[in-house]
């Protein structure tokens, strides 16, 4: 008979076990962008260089310019996440706390949008940017990238602030608060939890996001996120497998350590969310 502290045993071992066989390629990319080309080829499933090749870090950093793309990713993702944190908290706390005509239907028209593939709205995303006079700037792709529907967060939202107690807003509104106050300054801070949630998701999908950048960047390479500079790696007749591995390594760092700090707030977003 298995008792409870066996049990555990058993679970904890396979998780472990679990865990390691889901980080091996993380593992194995690191390790790979310290090999040469021909050792990447040509080692296998084999962690371990046989001589540790640093310079494929600064190669990737200064000569394809990942120092540059570095810094436009910043940008482009850091304005996105505030656009898109400012977008669905409104959107959020209109739906689920203020009623109004044709409620029921423009939630509904929120929901579908969800199931509209991206790829469909990338040439009048294109014309409508291009429209604006914004093609060809990191603003372009700021306002391109933040502009989506981001179904997942404003129901996140609206679900959260639709279960607050109603007194917390005739309070502020005893003490003559208005709409936006009431929102900016007792709804948002209590909603932090779903804040943080929504920076960290959207921080992860903006930093890799791939087609926005690459449309918008075409005629101007030089406002290329790292996402789109791996490109560098392959050129004409050959590629460059050991600085790709190190331009992915640079690509995923950042999000690895801004996910680590901020994962407690990531699970209480989410427990906030599913218990609303």
């Amino acid at each position: 008979m298995i008792t409870t502290k066996s049990a555990r045993v058993m679970i904890h071992v396979f998780l472990l076990l679990f865990g390691i066989v889901w980080i091996y390629p993380f593992v194995w990319m690191v390790f790979s962008s310290l090999k040469t080309n021909k050792e990447f080829l040509t080692s296998g499933t084999k962690l371990i260089p046989e001589d540790f090749q640093w310079q494929n870090y600064s190669e990737a950093w200064i000569t394809a310019n990942f120092s540059g793309y570095f810094w436009n990713t910043v940008i482009f993702t850091v304005s996105t996440v505030i656009i898109v944190i400012v977008l669905s908290s409104l959107t959020g706390y209109a739906l689920g706390r203020i009623d109004f005509p044709g409620k029921k239907t423009i939630m509904i028209c929120v929901v579908a949008i969800m199931f509209i593939p991206k790829g469909y709205t990338i040439i009048p995303l294109f014309k409508l940017v291009n429209a604006m006079g914004l093609d060809n700037s990191i603003l372009g792709i700021i306002v391109a990238e933040s502009s989506g529907a981001h179904v997942l967060f404003i129901l996140m939202f609206a679900s959260f602030f639709a279960n607050l107690p109603k007194s917390i807003e005739e309070a502020a509104e005893i003490d003559g608060a208005g709409v936006l106050t009431i929102f900016t300054k007792v709804m948002l801070p209590l909603s932090m939890p779903i804040v943080a949630t929504t920076a960290i998701m959207q921080f992860i999908w903006t930093w890799s996001s791939f087609l926005v950048p690459l449309v918008l960047t075409i005629s101007k390479p030089e406002l290329r996120t790292l996402a789109v500079g791996m490109e560098n790696f392959v050129q004409t007749y050959a590629v460059d497998f050991s600085g790709m591995a190190a331009g992915a390594t640079i690509s995923l760092l950042p999000v690895m350590i801004i996910f680590i700090i901020m994962q407690r707030y990531f699970i209480e977003g989410v427990a906030g969310a599913v218990k609303s």
